[in-house]
């Protein structure tokens, strides 16, 4: 692991917002560095589920000797959930967010943290495209807003993706690399832009491979393959936007669209699989068929696909 004196055992808890994939996997990795961690949702039965979730995933971790029963011990140990969103912010020193990509639903929820917790306090945004420079200036705390763009699943995924807004101070982007020093995290710091780094190259990808199964170029299975065999990607771009879920994907090239140009505009075969409710792995289908004995390659264009 990385120096983890720049983010102390003696700090503050860490508070993570949201239990869907991103936050519960958050969470974790924040709990198994041995940070003390909150995870809130305004819901108790989901941060309840959250829990189970990653007490069976560390699980997983100690039967496939990738771990230890101690270590699953220790990272449950530090985890507790929340559904009262002041409590949660007490003495809290840094917050990560990971709830959908709505600009005004993290101004919501952010503006809230920083009215219940310590003045000093990091407010972190998992947001994969949207500006953190706006973010900050709508919440009121631009010189303490910084972008944490963790990678699906974040507790194998080693890059941590910091993106720098207009305002971000120093400071605060010292605290968001301890925070991934500490967790063993690769930090890339980036300039707010629309889509950074990441998910600019990402989508451009993912999209153009969605524009050549709509034209026939080739076969779901053989464009993965392609990039897979080709350029070493150790997974498609069909596979991955399933695995990150389409309509996600979509908002993204909408947001790119309309912040950087024509090339991001979303195939129409991409809006037509939302509106049908195939989103990828959560919903069982989108590229793949999702099942138990894994993805299994469709051809969304044809209705028995």
């Amino acid at each position: 692991m990385s120096d983890a004196a720049a983010f102390p055992a003696e700090i503050g808890p860490c508070l993570v917002i949201g239990t869907g994939t991103m936050g519960r996997g958050i969470a974790q990795v924040a709990a198994a560095a041995g940070i003390a961690t909150r995870l809130y949702d305004a819901d108790e039965a989901r941060v309840s589920g959250a829990l189970d979730y990653i007490s069976a995933s560390t699980a997983r971790r100690v039967a496939k000797g990738k771990s230890t029963e101690e270590a699953r011990e220790a990272t449950l140990a530090k985890l507790s959930p929340h559904a009262d969103l002041s409590a949660a912010c007490e003495g809290v020193a840094i917050v990560i967010e990971a709830i959908p990509e709505i600009m005004d639903l993290k101004v919501e929820v952010l503006s809230a943290v920083r009215a219940a917790a310590p003045a000093e306090v990091v407010l972190g945004s998992n947001t994969s495209s949207l500006s953190i420079t706006e973010l900050g200036e709508r919440v009121g705390a631009g010189a303490q807003t910084v972008g944490m763009h963790f990678f699906n699943p974040p507790p194998a995924m080693p890059l941590l993706e910091l993106v720098r807004g207009l305002h971000t101070s120093e400071a605060t982007l010292e605290v968001a690399q301890g925070f991934a020093n500490r967790t063993g995290k690769t930090a890339i710091v980036v300039n707010d832009s629309p889509g950074f780094a990441t998910s600019r190259l990402g989508v451009a990808i993912g999209a153009e491979a969605i524009r050549m199964l709509e034209t026939s170029v080739a076969s779901v299975e053989d464009i993965d393959r392609a990039m897979e065999l080709g350029y070493r990607h150790p997974m498609g771009p069909l596979k991955l936007s399933d695995l990150v879920g389409l309509d996600v994907r979509l908002a993204i090239l909408e947001h790119l669209h309309r912040e950087v140009g024509e090339q991001f505009r979303p195939p129409a075969l991409l809006r037509q699989m939302v509106r049908a409710g195939w989103l990828g792995k959560k919903a069982g289908r989108g590229f793949y068929r999702w099942g138990a004995d894994g993805p299994t390659p469709t051809d969304p264009r044809e209705s028995n696909g």
